[in-house]
């Protein structure tokens, strides 16, 4: 069936559909990533234009087509250690003033397939040998949280994880697995893998020593930061940290937070 190529109305209702959702703008540069994302699921459907197949995911029985479109447009690349810098003050600079005793608790609020939950959960394994922790890894994105549960990750992927780490904490895979690794059960188990939208009311989760969420808004506008981060800021406690990547700035976001040096801010 030949499928009609995605006119600017129907990306205009992608468009308003995912910022309701998820807080997301999509700029008029995505519409093709839109257009080849969703291709499949209306070959799925035998649907010839993008119109169906948005009629389709605002019927009410829809749910879990709903969910798979914004799995579909909502999941991005991610690596190992990515901006190892953040890593690296982690390593350096606050863990090493952790008190033992108390569980040290993360928030890792865009944890993707799980490289950044896996990241944080080697760098507190090492660095708190006898302290109790534990990480939050959540996601809006369903079919992410899925891959990150597993632990389960092809080779190629292993390069941006320091030697040590990666012959610590990962485990080679053998015969029908050749050309994997998977990450160590105890870490899969200290992780607890959740769907949270930050676009919405949050769960309770607890309060949190560190929050990461990097990489996350760039895809929202000014009034979509301001709310995320006063929903979230709550769950920091005092004099926790902040981080947000280094393509990201909380400038004139909130007052709650001071900033320490680019992309990493201490709750006042």
């Amino acid at each position: 069936m030949h499928i009609a190529a995605l006119n600017d109305n129907e990306f205009q209702q992608f468009q308003s559909w995912l910022h309701f959702t998820a807080g997301i703008n999509l700029s008029p540069a995505k519409k093709a990533l839109v257009a080849g994302r969703l291709a499949k699921r209306l070959k799925h459907y035998n649907l010839s234009s993008y119109g169906d197949y948005f009629r389709l995911i605002s019927h009410k029985g829809e749910a879990d087509e709903l969910q798979i479109a914004l799995d579909l447009l909502t999941t991005n690349e991610t690596h190992f250690f990515r901006e190892p810098k953040h890593f690296d003050f982690l390593r350096l600079q606050v863990l090493p003033k952790v008190l033992p005793g108390k569980t040290y608790r993360v928030w890792c609020a865009a944890s993707s397939s799980g490289e950044e939950p896996y990241s944080l959960a080697m760098t507190l394994a090492d660095a708190l040998p006898n302290t109790p922790w534990e990480i939050v890894a959540s996601d809006i994105s369903t079919r992410v949280l899925e891959k990150a549960r597993s632990g389960l990750y092809s080779m190629a992927k292993a390069h941006t994880i320091p030697h040590p780490l990666l012959t610590k904490h990962c485990l080679r895979g053998t015969g029908s697995q050749e050309g994997t690794f998977l990450i160590s059960p105890s870490l899969v188990s200290r992780i607890q893998f959740m769907q949270i939208n930050l676009n919405a009311a949050l769960p309770r989760i607890g309060e949190f020593d560190l929050v990461f969420l990097r990489n996350v808004m760039i895809y929202f506008d000014m009034d979509t930061k301001r709310q995320v981060v006063a929903r979230m800021l709550p769950l920091l406690k005092p004099d926790g940290f902040f981080i947000v990547s280094h393509s990201e700035s909380l400038n004139g976001i909130t007052d709650g937070l001071k900033l320490l040096t680019p992309s990493i801010y201490r709750k006042l």
